[in-house]
């Protein structure tokens, strides 16, 4: 369908842009029902993994620093992270979108664009969703995934003796912010970042096929989300600092802000990388780096600490206290 790219959603209405977004989606094999019908159908023979994300215009991001297209990859990655998290493979998405009416065609087909190729890249069909009118613009999704036979990697599963590992980037995001928030787009590796996380799909699913104990998502910073695997497994998780090795482009931003290039690594959030405890080296897949170990919790005070040391500064974002 031909729509006129600088039209507003108001000129060209609720149908004709649905009929736009839909036509060129692509299906997967599990897919029995997709965009058209009041519900898509998706064919899963095992436990179904849900998660839901939003993405709000001011808040994760904005029109004068993302494309519209980064918007829409970035939908796609931020969910299906949540799914590899739980150690499955994620099948579709449902996604809910909200603007308002003066908004540009043609902003929302370039969305659209990065949804299918994220899509695309991630192995998941987009089933359908909704759009509506909004002040600002808004991007819920919903993600589905299969474990196909496995049991889900819970936050609750590490214990004393495995080894914590990652598997993606750390800081990267955070340092992009950093360089956006003073008006610059230089390093271009960082703001790319930014934009857009780089989820390494299929890490999710290996790492459970491997024995992985516990894992999560790490989107609000790598201490803030281990923390929640610290509690969740009543234990202490201890991670060093020399196992990391910083990036150039980590070190020029810290240099050029007057940070410490270890805060984007320890508390930088929306990289979406993975954590994950191991029972053993071994154990470990090919492209992960153990980063730490897990200990056993003195006065049963689960925490994280860095080099044996309580972590001072903020350890990660909180979105109704920053």
């Amino acid at each position: 369908m031909n729509l006129s790219r600088t039209a507003t959603l108001g000129e060209i209405g609720e149908f004709p842009l649905i009929a736009a977004i839909t036509e060129k989606v692509s299906l997967g094999a599990d897919v029995r029902v997709g965009p058209g019908d009041d519900a898509a159908v998706l064919a899963i023979g095992d436990a179904v993994v849900m998660s839901v994300d939003v993405l709000v215009e001011g808040v994760h991001f904005r029109r004068d620093w993302s494309e519209a297209r980064d918007v829409g990859r970035r939908a796609v990655a931020v969910n299906v992270a949540d799914i590899e998290a739980m150690g499955a493979r994620a099948t579709g998405l449902l996604v809910g979108f909200s603007a308002p009416k003066d908004l540009p065609v043609g902003w929302v087909l370039d969305f659209a664009d990065g949804l299918t190729y994220e899509s695309q890249a991630a192995g998941v069909s987009l089933l359908g969703g909704d759009v509506t009118r909004a002040r600002d613009i808004t991007v819920a999704v919903t993600a589905l995934g299969s474990l196909e036979g496995r049991n889900p990697v819970l936050r609750s599963g590490a214990r004393p003796g495995d080894l914590v590992a990652i598997h993606g980037r750390l800081g990267w995001a955070a340092a992009g912010l950093a360089v956006l928030g003073r008006g610059f787009r230089s390093p271009r590796v960082l703001v790319e970042a930014h934009r857009v996380p780089q989820v390494g799909y299929g890490a999710g699913a290996d790492a459970a096929r491997a024995g992985a104990t516990s894992m999560i998502d790490i989107s609000d910073g790598l201490l803030a989300d281990l923390g929640h695997v610290a509690r969740a497994s009543h234990v202490l998780i201890d991670l060093g600092r020399d196992a990391f090795e910083l990036a150039e482009p980590l070190h020029a931003v810290a240099a050029a802000t007057g940070a410490d290039p270890y805060t984007f690594v320890f508390t930088g959030g929306e990289d979406h990388a993975l954590a994950a405890t191991f029972p053993a080296l071994d154990a470990v897949p090919a492209g992960w780096l153990v980063i730490g170990a897990v200990g056993t919790a003195d006065d049963d005070r689960p925490q994280v600490l860095v080099d044996g040391a309580v972590w001072e500064a903020p350890a990660g974002f909180d979105h109704f206290r920053s």
